[in-house]
């Protein structure tokens, strides 16, 4: 994720021991009791980066906690993010006086069957990834630009996004995206200054895609 990001982001990516890794107790609370072992592995590497995200900050090891809609609470003066997909996790950090929002995701790189697709993808959007270069499964990088783009919206605006509220079109030649929000999502905001637009990077790799986005203040 670091070829991703500016600077004043903060990235780690989970090494091999980070998976079962010390949670602190505030964190360890948030799973509850019984909890399948995938689970887990991935909310324990999650955090282990979030804390060394933070770290890289110059910032204390402060607990990532959950909201309850299960996304990352971090601590107050932090906006950051997290993501984890087979055998991948990462958690990016910044200081929220010179970042609005970040959002990262990870997708492995396969095919995606038709339902799925039309789930994600607006006619438009599936005609877009028609006509990009062959040889990529362009539907989950799309796929992923969309989940970059909600882990961007969310924390700002405290709103869900569908995938049809963001048209999102990709630009292999320089490995970005734009995601334009939908007019009637952002009039419904709950908050001033809702995000009309956000840009992101790209990058794809045999086995896995990876998407980055960064919201700044205005």
């Amino acid at each position: 994720m670091r070829d991703l990001l500016p600077p004043e982001v903060a990235v780690a990516v989970a090494g091999p021991t980070d998976w079962t890794g010390e949670l602190l107790s505030t964190e360890a609370a948030c799973l509850g009791g019984r909890v399948v072992e995938t689970r887990r592995r991935d909310f324990t590497a999650g955090r282990v980066c979030a804390r060394r995200a933070m770290a890289a900050l110059g910032l204390p090891p402060l607990p990532v906690t959950s909201s309850p809609d299960r996304s990352p609470a971090w601590p107050a003066g932090v906006v950051g993010t997290i993501t984890h997909t087979r055998g991948y996790c990462a958690a990016a950090a910044a200081r929220a006086v010179e970042v609005r929002s970040v959002g990262i995701d990870a997708e492995r790189h396969k095919q995606l069957d038709p339902a799925v697709r039309r789930m994600i993808c607006s006619s438009d959007e599936e005609e877009h990834c028609a006509r990009l270069p062959a040889g990529v499964s362009w539907p989950v990088v799309l796929f992923s630009a969309k989940e970059t783009v909600y882990k961007v919206w969310h924390p700002v605006v405290g709103s869900w996004l569908d995938f049809h509220d963001a048209v999102v079109e990709l630009d292999p030649s320089s490995g970005t995206f734009v995601a334009r929000i939908s007019p009637a999502k952002v009039a419904a905001a709950p908050v001033a200054d809702p995000p009309t637009v956000i840009t992101g990077r790209f990058a794809i790799e045999p086995e896995l895609v990876r998407t980055a986005a960064v919201l700044r203040h205005r």
